[in-house]
């Protein structure tokens, strides 16, 4: 099979890297986070102190290594996929990457491996910018009120947060995340739009692959 490029889109808690995950399987091929990416350097940022400035964070990732391995996100070689999803490094996240440095370096990053490699690639701007010329583009959305309460459902119990105070956090994601100057979240114009609160888990991924030739 030809090296093949699918781009996928959409707000936080929309069920994006879900699908992008199940469909990397169906298609055996790489799946690549890169809300997770952000999520890893922002973590790094809090665990070091390093404010929320373009010259400090591009001087921290100089000296930072984010890989995957096995479908895990690797910080510095280290599995980190569970301590970055709570609020505080999701919030940290939104910040730094309306930073100019920080999403160079990232971006750089992904579209290497999608060079090299078939990928299912997911966040807030790959088919717009990215990777502009991505095979398949897709922009995966749901309401508000669907993605609080599956987020909540997700960190609530462990992080001890309420409903409320998820539904907060994502409404700001989105603002900072639509409004941001450099890159901001929107719709690719050859993107096909799927709502994920009139489909299952499983069914989302196939209506995927469906468009897939």
């Amino acid at each position: 099979m030809k090296r093949i490029s699918i781009a996928i889109d959409g707000p936080s808690g929309s069920g994006k890297s879900t699908a992008a995950k199940n469909l990397a399987k169906i298609l055996n091929i790489e799946y690549i986070d890169t809300g997770a990416m952000y999520r890893a350097a922002a973590l790094k940022a809090l665990q070091e102190n390093v404010p929320v400035d373009n010259d400090k964070i591009t001087a921290m990732l100089d000296n930072t290594e984010i890989d995957f391995s096995n479908g895990s996100i690797l910080l510095d070689g280290i599995d980190v996929g569970d301590s970055i999803r709570t609020l505080e490094v999701s919030s940290m996240a939104s910040r730094i990457s309306a930073l100019p440095g920080c999403r160079k370096k990232l971006v750089d990053i992904q579209r290497l491996i999608a060079s090299k490699k078939s990928v299912v690639m997911d966040g807030r701007d790959i088919g717009t910018h990215v990777l502009p010329d991505a095979d398949y583009k897709f922009y995966i959305t749901a309401p508000l009120e669907t993605r609080a309460k599956r987020r909540w459902l997700e960190i609530g119990e462990r992080d001890g947060v309420t409903l409320d105070e998820v539904r907060r956090d994502l409404a700001e994601r989105d603002k900072l995340d639509t409004t941001r100057a450099l890159d901001p979240l929107v719709k690719a114009d050859d993107a096909i739009e799927i709502s994920t609160d009139k489909h299952g888990i499983y069914e989302t991924a196939e209506l995927l692959r469906s468009y897939i030739k």
